[in-house]
């Protein structure tokens, strides 16, 4: 499905950025897969089909400096900047929201927003820059962006933000031949969900219609297809994958 063309995962040492980098290697993508972590995307490349074809490399999206050094990275690497982008970098920090500190508050919305501004920027700007003319991106929001959730005020006003950041891009980059859509899971088997309180997610639990939890995979597969020509005719639109919870 993708041929060859080369996709930068962000968040891809585990968890939804795992999975995404996986289907994407099946499906003929040369994989870029970052995280902070350097060891966990060198697992995550490990796994994938012709492991050989794929990178691993450690990047800090927050920092503009190493997103730069990452895309001139895969630039040195695969010839080519890459036109598939998957952000799916993001972190939580909860806590109600009259004990919440200040910093918590920021450092989520400095990775989960401004974390993807900065890839979409900086990776759009090269595709422009060697006249590349067709491009598809894909941010990682959360069904928590739309209903809010009891101490996650940081959370979901960042997973909010990154919808609104999807549409004004769309209609920014449409004229460059980049789509950006979004996706927003519901609650997924995931480490970070694993750190949610159980009674927490049996609540929630009992909110979702279909009574799971989603995969990874489950969520991966509609970022893979947002991110192919089977999705050609959608930009800013802002896909649900929760089980119903939400609706």
């Amino acid at each position: 499905m993708f041929a060859g063309r080369i996709a930068l995962v962000t968040g891809g040492g585990g968890g939804i950025g795992r999975a995404v980098c996986r289907i994407l290697a099946r499906d003929g993508a040369r994989v870029v897969a970052t995280d902070i972590n350097s060891k966990s995307v060198e697992e995550t490349v490990s796994m994938l089909v012709n492991p050989g074809e794929h990178v691993a490399l450690s990047m800090n999206v927050t920092d503009k400096a190493s997103v730069e050094s990452v895309v001139k990275a895969t630039i040195d690497k695969l010839q080519a900047p890459p036109s598939l982008v998957a952000n799916i970098a993001g972190i939580t920090q909860d806590n109600f929201l009259l004990k919440m500190e200040e910093r918590s508050f920021m450092d989520v919305l400095d990775v989960n927003v401004k974390g993807t501004f900065l890839v979409t920027q900086v990776v759009t700007s090269a595709l422009v820059e060697h006249g590349i003319t067709s491009g598809s991106i894909v941010n990682l929001s959360s069904i928590m962006g739309k209903t809010g959730n009891i101490g996650q005020c940081n959370y979901g006003a960042s997973k909010a933000a990154v919808q609104g950041l999807t549409k004004s891009s769309a209609l920014e980059l449409a004229r460059v031949g980049v789509r950006v859509n979004c996706v927003l899971p519901g609650f997924t088997q995931t480490p970070m969900v694993e750190t949610v309180p159980e009674k927490v997610q049996k609540k929630v639990l009992k909110l979702t219609p279909l009574n799971r939890f989603a995969q990874p995979e489950e969520i991966a597969e509609v970022v893979a297809f947002l991110l192919s020509d089977k999705s050609s005719f959608m930009t800013g639109s802002c896909v649900e994958v929760t089980g119903g919870l939400g609706m």
